[in-house]
């Protein structure tokens, strides 16, 4: 045998006698199974909230125009100003409307002489007529005369008022009330009837926030109401909370009172709208605001979204059996309240639910459960 191969024999012959004498290692020096913190979902009786991103739009918009022509005399108000319904905001120069009233007013004089004239003819014309003086048809024509003058006088007190009625849109007045523009002419400018826009009125009391709604939200909304807003009475159903979006608690309050007729075959979402009080005026339209539609109240089990994991296409919470197995359970959510998220399905009151040390648990494998309960005092807040 070469030297060598004697040598590389050497190594290997002191690892099998060493190996032979060691003796096994117990079964205590294994690693123990990691130990991860175990609560049952909360139970709790809640009022759910589905949320939304809403605009806030007023409730009514006018672009005021005036509806005679002529030349802006006076500007009665300020920019930005709160009006209420028929404050006097333009005037026009009436001077060329108060000569058409005159005008139309003396064709009604012209017009009352005529018939009374055609009347007088008439009772003379009878006579001559039943004394066989005059032919029947001299009557006939009086009478026809009188007919056509008894027309010429409503026509002319038609004018008349008309010519009254367009005098006084020399007013330009505010038909509702709300929060005005800027002023879109001074005076001295001339403006064109129905054309030349003097200002904008929006109306803000109450004031309308507008949202799209999903397609799931918005069958469940149909499912539990039963009716379309303000078809008939649906009690607290309705009920929408508001916040913007530097307020941290949801303390405006109204009701959803619109849905449109049909679901956006692009989007999948349906347009819905809620009306909220504004006696301050604070809420502004185009701001952006979080909006909150009741979407049902009962008992649901809730858990810490931390303890929700991915599991391909579903969402799975991890649990822990009586002999320490973890185990993957399926699940469907609801919204976030108060820090706690819904579970709708999937879970039982009595399952031991990983809230702590999640990265540690795969399904099958064995964890030390410790069990310690979710503080209800989270929930203070949910109703």
């Amino acid at each position: 045998m070469p030297p060598a191969f004697r040598k590389s024999l050497i190594p290997l012959a002191m690892a099998s006698t060493l190996a032979l004498t060691l003796p096994a290692l117990p079964l205590s020096a294994q690693p123990a199974p990691p130990t991860v913190t175990v609560a049952e979902p909360l139970r709790r009786n809640i009022t759910e909230w589905e949320e939304h991103v809403a605009r806030l739009e007023p409730s009514a918009r006018v672009e005021l125009r005036p509806r005679v022509s002529g030349q802006v005399e006076k500007v009665h108000f300020r920019d930005g100003q709160v009006v209420r319904a028929g404050d006097l905001l333009f005037t026009i120069d009436r001077q060329p409307f108060d000569i058409a009233v005159e005008s139309a007013r003396a064709e009604v004089t012209r017009a009352e002489a005529r018939l009374e004239l055609a009347r007088q003819e008439i009772d003379r014309t009878s006579s001559l007529v039943r004394d066989r003086y005059a032919p029947q048809a001299q009557l006939d024509t009086r009478r026809a005369a009188q007919r056509d003058a008894e027309a010429g006088l409503a026509d002319a007190r038609a004018k008349l008022r008309q010519a009254e009625l367009e005098r006084s849109w020399t007013e330009v007045r505010a038909p509702q009330s709300g929060r005005v523009s800027d002023r879109r002419v001074d005076a001295g400018n001339l403006v064109q009837a129905s054309t030349t826009l003097l200002t904008t009125i929006l109306a803000l009391d109450p004031i309308y926030a507008s949202f799209d709604m999903s397609e799931a939200d918005f069958l469940r909304l149909s499912r539990r109401g039963g009716s379309r807003p303000g078809s008939e009475a649906r009690g607290g159903e309705d009920t929408v909370r508001l916040r913007l979006a530097d307020e941290a608690e949801w303390n405006r309050q109204g009701r959803l009172d619109f849905l449109d007729t049909a679901l956006d075959a692009r989007s999948g979402t349906i347009r819905a709208r809620a009306t909220l009080p504004n006696a301050d005026l604070f809420l502004t339209p185009g701001t952006f605001a979080r909006l909150r539609l009741r979407a049902g109240e009962g008992e649901v089990l809730m858990v810490p979204d931390a303890a929700i994991a991915a599991d391909q296409a579903a969402r799975v919470v991890m649990t822990v059996t009586a002999d320490g197995t973890v185990v993957a359970k399926p699940v469907a959510l609801g919204p976030v309240v108060d820090g706690l998220r819904v579970v709708r399905g999937g879970l039982s009151p009595e399952d031991q639910v990983i809230v702590a040390g999640l990265h540690l648990a795969r399904p099958g494998t064995r964890v030390t459960a410790e069990v310690k309960p979710l503080a209800p005092a989270r929930l203070a807040n949910a109703r």
